[in-house]
C-alpha cells in the first residue's frame, strides 16, 4: 500500500509516497514555504501550497499509484472558514508579532498552565492568542467565521469537503484544550468560540475520499481515502508509541526540535523553560519540551561547508570549545539567555560545525532532563543524520540514541495513519555513550556555563 502523505513544515512543505509494508519513503516532492508579507498581516501561502500538494500528487501517482493520503503540519496554526469553505481571513504565520500587541487582553482570558500544559509564548506561538487578536482586530470578518480548523484539517476539508478537528494539534501549546479531561479548555467556552470548533476526530478517521473534481485533475482514483491527519511532531512519535515499551523519548527534528518523554520520570514541568504537555494520536498527554534548533543551525551554519572529520571533534573536545544559548531567544529552555562562544577564536569550518551540532546536542539533552525523559532516545528527522550531534547527545543523556533511518520521520508517522497494524517497526543506528570521559567531560563544562549564563 502506498500513502501520500502531505506534510507541511514550517520552513518546507513536502508530499512524500511511503510502502507502508516497508515503512519506507519511495519517492518525495519538497517546496520551499515562505510566508507572505503582504495583505493585513504575515500568513501563509495557501494557494501555492495548494498548486504544489496538487502538481505533487498528480506526478506521484504517475511514478507509484496512490493507495491513500494521510496529512501533517506544523503546529501553532489555524484556519477561520466560511460556511463554504472559504477562508474568512489569512492563514495567520506564527512568527508575526501582532498577538503581543494583546498581550494583557490575553493574559486575563486564557487559562493556567495547570489546566492545559500550554505555557505563555511570544508571538503567535499559542494559537488561542492568534485567535483573539484576529476577533479583536478584525470583528467583522471573524464573524463570518463558521468553523475553527487545525491546520492538518484545513488541508483535509480542501481534499474531501469535510470538517474535522483533532487532538494533537489542538493540544500543542494552544491554549484551546484540556489534555486531562480530553476536552476544550475553559477558555473556548469563555470566549464562545465551542460553536465554531470542528467536530473532533481521531487522528487515523478515514475522512471520507477525494473530492471527484481532485480526482479528476491529479488522475487519482475517486475512492482514494484522505485521513484525518496530526500535527507533525506527534506523527514522529507515532510509530514508536505502537512498536516501543516505554520508557523511551522521541526528538523529532526539523524547523523545531521537540523532545517528547514516554513512561520517563516524574517530574514538575516548568512553563518558564518552554517545557509543555502535547496530546499524542492515542489521546494521551505527553510531557515536552522544545526549542527552535532547526532554525539554530540554519542561521549558524549560513553559508558554512557541513563537513567535519574526526580530528575536528577531538580537537574541539580538547579545547572545550563552547556556544552558549540562545541562538534563538524567547523560546527554549534558555529563553532569556544571549548566544555566547567561549574558546572558539580561529575555528576551523570544520570544528565550528562540530561545536554547533554538540550545542544543538546540550540544548536537546536539556530538554530531555526538563521533561523526565528516560530510556532510549530516538532521533528524527534531518539531525539523525549528524553524527557528532548523536554522539554528544548519548554522552550528555547517559542512554542510548538510535538515529533514524527515515529521512522525514513524520511522513512515516503520518502513513501510519492509514495502516491497519502488523507492519515492521521502525529502523536506526543505535549508539551507546562514548567510553572516552572527555566527552561527558564537556557536556558537564557546557552545563555549568549554560546555567550561569
Amino acid at each position: 500500500m502506498i500513502v501520500a502523505v502531505i506534510d507541511i513544515g514550517k520552513t518546507n512543505a513536502k508530499v512524500a509516497l511511503v510502502d507502508l509494508p516497508t515503512l519506507s519513503e519511495v519517492a518525495l516532492r519538497r517546496t520551499a514555504n515562505a510566508p507572505l508579507r503582504l495583505g493585513p498581516y504575515p500568513h501563509h501561502d495557501v494557494d501555492a501550497l495548494w498548486t504544489f500538494i496538487l502538481n505533487s500528487l498528480a506526478e506521484l501517482n504517475r511514478e507509484r499509484r496512490i493507495d491513500a493520503i494521510s496529512i501533517t503540519t506544523h503546529g501553532a496554526t489555524g484556519v477561520l472558514v466560511d460556511a463554504a469553505g472559504e477562508l474568512v481571513l489569512p492563514v495567520l504565520d506564527y512568527e508575526f508579532d501582532g498577538p503581543d500587541r494583546l498581550a494583557a487582553d490575553y493574559d486575563a482570558v486564557r487559562p493556567p498552565f495547570a489546566e492545559t500544559g500550554t505555557p505563555r509564548l511570544p508571538i503567535g506561538l499559542n494559537l488561542g492568542a492568534q485567535f483573539f487578536w484576529q476577533q479583536k482586530r478584525f470583528p467583522a470578518e471573524f464573524a463570518k467565521a463558521a468553523e475553527m480548523l487545525m491546520y492538518p484539517q484545513y488541508w483535509a476539508l480542501r481534499l474531501t469537503g469535510i470538517v474535522a478537528n483533532e487532538v494533537t494539534s489542538l493540544g500543542c501549546h494552544t491554549d484551546l484544550w484540556d489534555p486531562w479531561q480530553a476536552d476544550f479548555s475553559s477558555m473556548v467556552d469563555r470566549l464562545g468560540w465551542r460553536k465554531l470548533m470542528a467536530p473532533v476526530r481521531p487522528a487515523k478517521d478515514r475522512l471520507g475520499e477525494i473530492m471527484p473534481a481532485l480526482a479528476a485533475q491529479t488522475g487519482l482514483d475517486p475512492q482514494t481515502p484522505v485521513f484525518c491527519g496530526l500535527h507533525d511532531s506527534n506523527a514522529s512519535l507515532l510509530p514508536h508509541l505502537l512498536a516501543d515499551s516505554p520508557p523511551f523519548s522521541v526528538v523529532s527534528t526539523g524547523t523545531w526540535v521537540v523532545s517528547m518523554a514516554v513512561g520517563g520520570r516524574k517530574v514538575e514541568l516548568d512553563p518558564a523553560r518552554d517545557t509543555l504537555v502535547n496530546v499524542n494520536a492515542l489521546g494521551n498527554p505527553v510531557p515536552s519540551a522544545r526549542f527552535m534548533g532547526g532554525r539554530e543551525f540554519s542561521l549558524l551554519t549560513d553559508g558554512q561547508p557541513l563537513e567535519w572529520r574526526d580530528d575536528d571533534v577531538a580537537a574541539v573536545l580538547v579545547r572545550r570549545a563552547l556556544l552558549l544559548p540562545s541562538t534563538q531567544q524567547g523560546s527554549g529552555p534558555f529563553p532569556h539567555h544571549a548566544a555566547q562562544w567561549i574558546a572558539a577564536d580561529a575555528l576551523t569550518p570544520g570544528q565550528r560545525f562540530v561545536v554547533i551540532s554538540f550545542y544543538l546536542a546540550l540544548m536537546t539533552a536539556t530538554c530531555l532532563d526538563l521533561i523526565g525523559g528516560d530510556g532510549p532516545t530516538t532521533v528524527e528527522g534531518p539531525f539523525a543524520q549528524n553524527r557528532p550531534f548523536i554522539l554528544m547527545l548519548a554522552a550528555a543523556a547517559g542512554r542510548p540514541v538510535v538515529a533514524s533511518e527515515a529521512s522525514t520521520g513524520t511522513s512515516i508517522g503520518a502513513a501510519l495513519l492509514a495502516a491497519d497494524g502488523g507492519l515492521a517497526t521502525h529502523k536506526g543506528e543505535r549508539t551507546e555513550p562514548p567510553q572516552d570521559l572527555a566527552w561527558s567531560g564537556y557536556a558537564r563544562a557546557w552545563r555549568k556555563a549554560a546555567e550561569q549564563g
